[in-house]
Order: C-alpha cells, then structure tokens, then sequence
C-alpha cells in the first residue's frame, strides 16, 4: 500500500471526529445577558455575575455605597443589594456556567483511541522488534447521533438559564417580603413603647394616689400590672423584630458593619386606591419563567425520546482503522511489508432488544407531559389567590384604619372621662386601653398583610415565589430606640 493510501486511512476517524465549537457556550458569562433581561423586566433591577476577585470588589464597593446613600434602607435599595450581594443567588449562576460547560462539551465529539503495538521483540536478525500494529479507534454512533446530542444539550442550558431567572425573582421577593416584615415588626414595637409610656404615667400617678388614700391597693395593683405585662410584650416584640431584620440580613449577604444598616419605623401608608389585573391568568401563562422551565423540560424528554429510538437496537457502534508493519530478513537485507486494517464492532441485540428502555423514555415524556398540564393549572390558580389576597388585604386594612382603630380611641377617650369623674373603675378603664393597643397592632399587622400580598404580585404573574408561604410575623424589626430608624 502505498504511504498516501495509507495516511489517507488514518486520518479517516480524525476527520469524523472533528469537533463543532460554539462561541456562545464558550463565553464565561454564557447565557446570563437573558437571565438579566427576563429579571429586569420583573424587578426593575440589574442583576450581576460575580467570576473573579476584581468584579467581587467593585461590587462591595457598590454595596456599601448604596448603605451609605440613605439614614434608613428602603425596599429598593434592599432589593438591589440582595441582587448583587446574596452569595446563594451567586452559586446559581455557577450552575448555570455549569450547564453552559456541558452544552460546550457536547458540541465536541468523542476523541478518538489511538493504539501501537510491538510483536517480535528481541528477534536477533532484526534487532528490537519484528512486527508494528496501530489503530485508531472512532465510535460511529456517537457521530450518527451527535446533532441530537447537541440538541438536548442546548435545551438543558436554555432551561438552566431560566433555572437561574427564576432563582434571581425569590431572591427578589422573599429580600422584599422580608423588608416588609421587618418593618412592620419595627412599627408594633413603636406603638407598644408608646402603650407602655403612657402605662408608667398611669402606675406612677396610681402610685402616688395610693399614698393619699385616694386608690385602693387593688386599683393600684392593677395599674402596676398592666405596665408589667406591657413590658414584656416589648421585649418580645423587639426579640421578634430584631429577628426579622436578620432574616433581611441575611439576605442581602451583609456581615460586619454593614450589618448595622437602620429600616424605616412604620410601613407606607395604604395606596388610594388598588391596581386592576384583570387579566392576571393570562399574564401568569404567557411570563411565568417556571412554566417555561416545565415546557423546556418536556422538549428536553421528547428530544430524549427521540435519540432512544435511534439507538434502540444498536447501543455501540465503532470502527477501527489501522496498519501492520511487518520487516523481514530476505538475501541479507531487511524489507518492510505494510497491510491496511479496518473493523467494525458493534453489539447484537439478542437479549436487549431496546424495549425496556424505549418504555421508560415513554413514561418519562408522559410524566413531563403531565407535570406540565399541572403547572399550567396551579400557575392560573396561584395568579387568582394571589390578586384575590391583594384586594382583600387591601379592604381588611382599610377597615381596621379607618373604623376599628377610631372607634377604640374613642372608647378609651370617653373611658378616661368617665375614670376622672369617677364613673369608671380602674380595671375598667386598664381593659380599654388594652383593647384599643390590641386594635393598633391588628391595625399595623393588616398593613404588614396588605403590602406582602402586594409584593406577591410580581412573582405570581413572572415567578420566584417561595415553596412556602412566608410566616407572618407579630411583630417586626429590632433596635432598642424608636428614633429614626432601626
């Protein structure tokens, strides 16, 4: 054979195993230009992609600059530092470089296995080895197969960057539900240190009445009492505040000093009126990141399937090139005698036949299939609760601030008149006053509820919404003053 003939042969598997490169999977921030545009639309916020220590600083600096720019933090501001600092939203986007990884590797085809062998070794009149053998060795099939490979490749990254959209809108949501939270239960600690001013006023007074006879034991008894239980409903409202500030801590990725960022003492005041979403389902079906996760999924299944069928009866396919080189001694002189090789390996499918494996790929798109019908029902359902809690959220708040609360101060008002005219007896007077504190936190809870629901809006029409829905709190954020912020 002739050496053209024989190069030719060899590099037969080298050629088919030649490699398709994508410059879009090869990108360090491969796939995140769209994760930042899905979840800008959403958030009104840049998110970023932290990859090295440099981009790590500047976005500290960012950090502490934005908790620099006010006395108190306001939601926005929280939010954006949760989106830049929260080292969980950090690694979701590792997976999806991860992903971007493997879709790369998949437009590579397998390399191909080259061996060489010596036979003859030690022959005294050819001195070192008789014979030569190499072969190169190329799976067929994974060339046959290698666009749907690429295809499910690509598919699972498309899913990976909505994966990570969609991890980017709960880290929106809970760092905005957690704000609120955490202002709220700064606001009831406010109004109990308020309760609680006045309480010592009264057992002060009641104390001194007591040492002019003018009040019984009992009556001061009870003024007494009512300022200690006062008390400890502080300390617990302050215990739960702080707690609720380190949940928003938390989230925001802050430690240290930075830690020490102050919240407003009380939430916004209700809107006057409420936004129309009529049309809230549809909007939920055509944008929800979540949903078109479930429809990647049941692509990637089907296109899975697909590549199942292709290979039902024939799993392993390859072919073997190669050459032997064979040198002998003939009149003296050695000679060398080259003979091309070629094989074809593959299994025969009689015990397999493929069809265990062709059912499971149905069950599996089945399944997909499925899970994605569900999910288009429960996206619906969760857009209704979701615009239905808002309104009703809304009518509850209102009510409590404009009629429950008003009507108990003037029950504590005329109370109090009739107390020092001494129509009224101290206990009742202490029961009024109770229920009108009672009344101002049920008042500032049915707020808290109001601006959750709002803030459960966007992640029911664009998704994020967490697993759970988020345990309501009593009452809200810590700090020992009620100054200017906490």
């Amino acid at each position: 054979m002739t050496g053209k003939k024989l190069a030719a042969l060899l590099a037969l598997p080298l050629f088919l195993g030649g490699c398709v490169s994508s410059a879009e999977y090869a990108k360090k921030d491969a796939g995140f230009t769209a994760v930042s545009a899905k979840t800008s639309a959403a958030t009104s916020k840049q998110t970023i992609w932290v990859q090295n220590q440099q981009q790590a600083q500047a976005t500290s600096a960012q950090v502490k600059s934005l908790l620099a720019r006010k006395k108190s933090l306001d939601v926005e501001t929280a939010v954006q530092i949760a989106l830049r600092n929260n080292k969980g939203l950090q690694a979701a986007y590792a997976d999806l470089g991860d992903s971007a990884a493997d879709a790369w590797q998949s437009t590579m085809l397998l390399n191909p296995t080259v061996s060489v062998g010596f036979s003859g070794i030690g022959a005294p009149e050819l001195e070192a080895f008789r014979t030569i053998e190499g072969a190169i060795t190329t799976n067929i099939l994974a060339l046959l197969t290698k666009k749907r490979d690429i295809e499910i490749a690509d598919t699972r990254f498309r899913q990976a960057q909505l994966n990570a959209a969609v991890r980017t809108l709960q880290v929106a949501a809970d760092t905005r539900r957690a704000w609120i939270n955490s202002v709220a239960a700064w606001e009831n600690v406010g109004q109990l240190q308020q309760a609680q001013a006045a309480a010592d006023a009264a057992s002060e007074l009641a104390e001194k009445l007591g040492e002019t006879g003018a009040m019984t034991k009992g009556s001061q008894a009870r003024e007494h009492v009512f300022v200690a239980e006062l008390a400890g409903e502080t300390a617990k409202a302050r215990l739960t505040a702080r707690l609720a500030k380190e949940e928003l801590t938390r989230l925001m990725g802050l430690w240290g000093s930075d830690a020490e960022f102050q919240v407003p003492n009380s939430l916004p005041p209700l809107p006057k009126a409420i936004a129309k979403r009529d049309t809230i389902e549809a909007e939920a079906l055509r944008d929800r990141i979540d949903l078109q996760v479930v429809r990647l999924e049941l692509e990637a299944t089907a296109r899975s399937y697909g590549l199942t069928e292709a290979t039902r009866y024939v799993t392993d396919l390859e072919i073997l090139t190669g050459f032997e080189s064979e040198r002998e001694v003939e009149d003296g002189k050695k000679k060398w005698e080259t003979t091309a090789a070629g094989e074809l390996e593959f299994a025969i499918p009689i015990f397999d036949t493929g069809k265990a494996r062709m059912r499971k790929a149905e069950v599996a798109y089945m399944r997909a299939a499925n899970q994605l019908a569900e999910k288009a029902v429960n996206v619906r359902s969760e857009a209704r609760s979701a615009y239905e809690a808002y309104r009703s959220n809304y009518d509850i708040a209102r009510h409590y601030r404009n009629n429950v609360v008003p009507l108990r101060s003037k029950v504590e008002e005329e109370s109090l008149l009739t107390y020092n005219g001494m129509i009224t007896n101290t206990f009742e007077l202490l029961t009024d006053t109770r229920d009108k504190i009672n009344s101002i936190l049920l008042s500032v809870n049915a707020k808290r509820d109001f601006w959750l629901a709002d803030a459960n809006l966007a992640p029911a029409v664009y998704g994020g919404g967490s697993s759970t829905a988020p345990a309501e709190t009593e009452v809200a954020s810590s700090s020992e003053s009620s100054g200017g912020g906490h």
